[in-house]
């Protein structure tokens, strides 16, 4: 697919924001520096954006791909690498020789699919919609229980945030990472079925739209509140499956928010956040 530049469109922002856009070329550093109260991101402008080493090398104004090589955009569908990339794709080369055991040597970047906001937000609700294409069984040892479609918030890098989402193992989560370690703040069963690591086994809906909605809210206390939200397919409406209330060294602050997939080819659409 061909590149195109300025690829990315916000469909609904406060409006200070785009009166900046009309008015200004974008700029990297200005971008990062803006703040949003809401986002509806519909993915219609038809392109690709690359990963980068850092938030202010995006092209995109609005995402950082962090992780998974590309975001592709095409036909009002955002999503991962499908299929096998082809041996000429860059990022087969590099995630071949950087991390070969949870790429199946480069061949699946996507099993590490990580895109952040480039916008931060404090008290949130953000939402996604997910359809799974494809799994990729790799035989890496980090294809386990604990993969799936999350959402994140509180992102203040890699090793400290906030996911909310449900796992291959049929089961719903919500979990902190802090300061790389993790810890399960709630979790039950959603889907029906067995799993065991290292099978061939994904409880989860395929071929069709899951959505994903959270909730992350600072509390008087200063604890934070975080709930999950679930519309299945052919639902009309969201149904809450989960809430955690994290009062042992929260997250707190505003951070990034973002979209986590794992050893799966999955498209998506209908990207939303609202400040709450």
């Amino acid at each position: 697919m061909p590149r195109k530049t300025r690829s990315f469109a916000l469909t609904t922002v406060v409006l200070s924001v785009l009166l900046i856009a009309a008015l200004m070329p974008w700029s990297t550093h200005a971008i990062a520096a803006l703040k949003l109260s809401s986002l509806d991101y519909q993915f219609k402008v038809d392109g690709t954006l690359r990963e980068t080493g850092s938030m202010n090398e995006s092209s995109s104004p609005y995402w950082w791909l962090n992780s998974g090589g590309a975001l592709i955009l095409d036909n009002g569908i955002g999503m991962t690498y499908q299929g096998t990339v082809p041996t000429i794709d860059r990022w087969r080369g590099l995630y071949a020789n950087n991390n070969p055991t949870d790429t199946d040597n480069g061949t699946h970047p996507q099993n590490l699919f990580r895109l952040v906001s480039r916008s931060t937000w404090e008290n949130v609700r953000a939402e996604a919609s997910y359809k799974i294409t494809r799994d990729n069984f790799s035989s890496s040892p980090n294809r386990n229980a604990s993969n799936g479609l999350l959402l994140m918030s509180r992102y203040k890098d890699g090793n400290t945030l906030y996911y909310a989402g449900v796992r291959v193992d049929g089961t719903a989560v919500i979990k902190k990472k802090h300061n790389g370690t993790y810890t399960t703040l709630a979790q039950k069963k959603l889907y029906a079925g067995s799993y065991s690591d290292g099978g061939t086994t994904n409880l989860l809906p395929h071929g069709s739209w899951l959505s994903l909605r959270s909730e992350t809210v600072t509390n008087g206390d200063g604890s934070v509140t975080v709930r999950l939200y679930v519309k299945n397919p052919g639902e009309s409406s969201f149904s809450k499956v989960l809430e955690a209330r994290d009062s042992s060294n929260p997250i707190t602050g505003s951070g990034h928010i973002g979209i986590r997939t794992d050893f799966m080819d999955v498209q998506f659409d209908n990207v939303k956040a609202t400040k709450i």
